[in-house]
């Protein structure tokens, strides 16, 4: 087992002037008086307290850092040099413009150069980028991008699928309606037999939508 190099948090912004625990449940009764409700009634008065813990798991993946979870790596593979692919890894995040669901699953790949990572690594990683405000594309890249960087390996393929409740639950209202997004790096974006293998092992969804 081998460390991989150290490398420094991102994609992490700065919390400057958080508000206190306090603030943001007075800031929820703010809320539930706007939208026409009293936040001192009985069956409100927990709301704000149970919002806010929400919160804390809905978005953990600020305080935590991707590259970290990759460090650990291990050479003793016995010369195995095919791709890792771990497919239907489901994660839950929220969308950025309006802090509703998107719920999906991301399907992650590599092909070694020297190390390997436990899978379970690469579903965290999924994880922390999930338990943001997000974007889809970027969280795509990130993940991507991320593993790319600490591991170093010969080329990383990234598919998300996920349906965006900001189309389904308001707005267009169309559900049903599920978007995907690739990233390739490396031997996944240069050799298409590589990219072919990748995406028939997953199932091969549909590219509308992709950033292939």
């Amino acid at each position: 087992m081998v460390a991989g190099p150290v490398h420094g948090r991102r994609d992490v912004p700065t919390a400057q002037g958080r508000p206190s625990r306090e603030e943001a449940e007075e800031a929820v009764r703010t809320l539930l008086r706007w939208a026409g409700d009293d936040p001192t009634r009985e069956g409100l008065l927990g709301t704000p307290d149970r919002v806010v813990r929400s919160y804390e798991e809905f978005f953990a993946g600020y305080a935590l850092d991707p590259m970290e979870m990759l460090a650990r790596t291990f050479e003793e593979t016995d010369g195995y040099d095919e791709m890792v692919v771990l497919r239907d890894i489901r994660f839950e995040s929220y969308c950025e413009h309006h802090m509703v669901p998107i719920i999906g699953v991301a399907h992650v790949a590599y092909l070694p150069r020297s190390r390997v990572v436990g899978i379970s690594k690469l579903a965290r990683v999924v994880e922390v980028y999930a338990k943001r405000l997000q974007i889809q594309e970027k969280m795509t890249s990130q993940i991507a991008n991320t593993i790319d960087e600490v591991l170093q390996p010969l080329g990383v393929a990234v598919v998300i699928e996920a349906a965006h409740q900001c189309m389904t639950t308001r707005g267009v209202h169309k559900p049903g309606v599920s978007m995907v997004t690739s990233r390739m790096l490396g031997a996944f974006r240069n050799d298409p037999s590589t990219r072919r293998e990748f995406l028939a092992m997953i199932g091969n969804p549909s590219p509308a939508g992709s950033m292939f």
